[in-house]
């Protein structure tokens, strides 16, 4: 059997180069452990091999350093590239390594139909049309494909659907259509809403909005109301994303990169713009096996992210919120990849600062977010497991709860976590009907009963554990129901305040109203109860006055003092509705004339006061 030598860093480093290059690391094995690049290979190379100064993870590395191959490029540029493709092809466990390689859908737009259509479009840009974008998700892509056709109603469908259709389909039915397939719009009126399209997906919000409101007076003085209030709903969807938008420029394509490090991993937090507007984010997690700082992990991202294989548009300027010695390399690499200048800022001002600021916060919050998941969260199950003395960790819980006011508009909620936190896409609420007002147990019954005899007729999951947020009689009822419909083998938890009625003092019953259960006001298992109660409580009361507002007709500007008929006037026009201005904060209420600062903090307060 042979014998294995051990690795001499003083002989390799004796024969090494000191001019630009890629270097690889192998241990015993022959398997690949990380690729790096140097400006002087053997300057780099001898960092590794110090006696002092070395983290744990790159002395773990170090450690297992069997054999070490250079390759000698022109210069710095061409290794930085060099680097990317064997990173890309080997994916060696030392390197920050990037897991979403696709690439970025668009908005694409047909041109070869009289009746063009909009749709979402990944890869190559074979079919002819325009194409805008790119978004950062197919979510972000489809959250402007639903805007677009709630508002200006340019088809979607393959051109196989609509070429075959004899009737109108269900999109025009529900006012998404004009269902140009069977002739019931003319050319002129559709070339009008696509170029409206067109204004909008090039970042022309506020002069689209302006040529809309201008169109919506005229259509008045004309008398033609039901055109008028067709463009008031589109103005009111417009205006929606404007305020989501509020740092529209209308000008600069910059995609906004920030870096979060900590002990438990790292987070890149993407935004990407184009013409001045924000067309979303994206979160990404690579893979750190060694310490790193902020700028280290941007100066590996940034290469795999728009070299890395995908096709990925570059944009003119790349804000980062931290620098790195490599950052002018990798410019200069991306420039000579895609053709065009680029530039890596990370001193910027002004409208530039704030989507830097952004995404540092998003990229801290994501991180953060992702570790408490990890982490908390699945203690909080473990502990509540052993506090109900279960077999197993329960993987669903519902519950909850009653909202109304002194009767009127009577909502039950019901939420569900599992270990990954809230489950939104399962929670419910019920209109409670035919029940005395008031009556909370009568209305608890009748939201348990519609539940779960959905569940059993398939409808949904069927929980490991059922909470209702109340105190013995609550507790009973949920019995009553259970019995009733013959449900066994649930865990029922009743959740009451105590007699202080403070967090962490609350009373808990376990499966029957006599028998409590007591748990220290620090059981990570007790905060998991309070985190659903409270979003139970949350999710009922804004069902409730949900409902309320809705059945009540008077509007709530005609009660503040200083805004009569005109300022009135104004607000709902700017906005597109009452329901667009509730959504609007005090800032954007100020961009209305005659709408003082004091005034829009008063309004905004008197909109919210419930």
């Amino acid at each position: 059997m042979q014998q294995i030598t051990e690795f001499d860093p003083s002989a390799f480093l004796a024969t090494a180069s000191n001019k630009p290059g890629v270097y690889r690391m192998f241990d015993v094995k022959g398997e690949l452990l990380y690729v790096g690049k140097a400006k002087s290979l053997k300057k780099r190379l001898a960092s590794y091999f110090r006696k002092t100064g070395l983290s744990p993870k790159t002395a773990a590395l170090v450690a297992r350093i069997q054999q070490i191959d250079t390759t000698i490029t022109a210069n710095e540029t061409e290794a930085l590239l060099l680097e990317q493709s064997l990173i890309k092809a080997s994916r060696p466990p030392y390197n920050i390594l990037l897991r979403d390689d696709k690439s970025y859908p668009y908005v694409f737009l047909s041109s070869q139909d009289s009746f063009p259509r909009l749709g979402l479009h990944r890869g190559t840009k074979k079919l002819k049309g325009r194409y805008f974008g790119p978004y950062p998700s197919a979510g972000a892509i489809r959250e402007s494909l639903s805007l677009l056709q709630k508002t200006f109603k340019v088809r979607q469908c393959e051109d196989s659907y609509y070429r075959n259709r004899s009737r109108p389909c269900l999109q025009h039915q529900i006012n998404r259509c004009k269902a140009p397939c069977v002739g019931l719009v003319d050319e002129q009126e559709y070339a009008e809403d696509v170029r409206h399209s067109v204004m909008f997906l090039e970042g022309r919000s506020n002069a689209l909005t302006d040529e809309l409101n201008r169109a919506m007076e005229q259509a008045a003085q004309d008398l033609d109301f039901e055109r008028a209030a067709e463009l008031r709903d589109q103005v009111g969807l417009l205006r929606r994303v404007q305020d989501q938008q509020s740092m529209d420029t209308e000008q600069g394509n910059v995609d906004v990169v920030a870096a979060a490090v900590s002990p438990g991993g790292a987070c890149v937090h993407v935004i990407m713009v184009r013409q001045g507007r924000v067309l979303g984010s994206k979160n990404h997690f690579p893979r750190v096996p060694i310490e790193q700082t902020p700028g280290e992990v941007l100066a590996a991202f940034l290469p795999q992210f728009y070299l890395g294989g995908a096709e990925r548009e570059l944009p003119g300027e790349i804000i980062v919120n931290d620098t790195h010695e490599d950052l002018p390399v990798i410019a200069e690499a991306l420039a000579q990849a895609r053709g065009h200048n680029l530039v890596i800022s990370h001193r910027v001002r002004g409208t530039r600062s704030r989507w830097q600021t952004m995404a540092v916060n998003n990229a801290d919050m994501a991180l953060t977010g992702m570790l408490a998941n990890r982490q908390n969260i699945q203690v909080r199950f473990e502990t509540l497991q052993e506090a109900l003395k279960l077999d197993e960790m329960p993987t669903r819980l519902e519950c909850y709860d009653i909202s109304h006011s002194s009767g009127e508009a009577t909502v039950a909620s019901c939420v569900v976590f599992g270990p990954q936190g809230p489950i939104k896409s399962d929670y419910r609420r019920f209109n409670i009907e035919g029940v005395t007002a008031g009556d909370d147990y009568a209305a608890m019954r009748q939201a348990l009963v519609r539940r779960f005899s959905r569940i059993q007729e398939g409808e949904g999951k069927m929980p490991d554990i059922l909470l209702v947020d109340g105190g013995k009689g609550q507790m009973s009822m949920a019995l009553e129901v259970l019995k009733e419909l013959a449900i066994h083998d649930l865990t029922l938890l009743g959740v009451a305040k105590g007699v202080t009625r403070k967090a962490g003092m609350e009373t808990l019953y376990l499966n029957d109203p006599q028998v409590e259960l007591v748990l220290p006001g620090h059981s990570p298992a007790l905060h998991l109860i309070q985190h659903i109660r409270d979003e139970a409580h949350r999710f009922a009361i804004t069902g409730h006055r949900a409902r309320r507002g809705k059945a009540r007709n008077t509007s709530p500007l005609e009660g503040i003092e200083g805004v009569g008929p005109k300022r009135r006037r104004e607000l709902l026009r700017h906005f597109g509705g009452l329901q667009e201005l509730r959504r609007a904060s005090a800032a954007e209420m100020v961009k209305v004339p005659g709408i003082s600062k004091k005034l829009a903090e008063q309004i905004y307060a008197s909109l919210h006061s419930d």
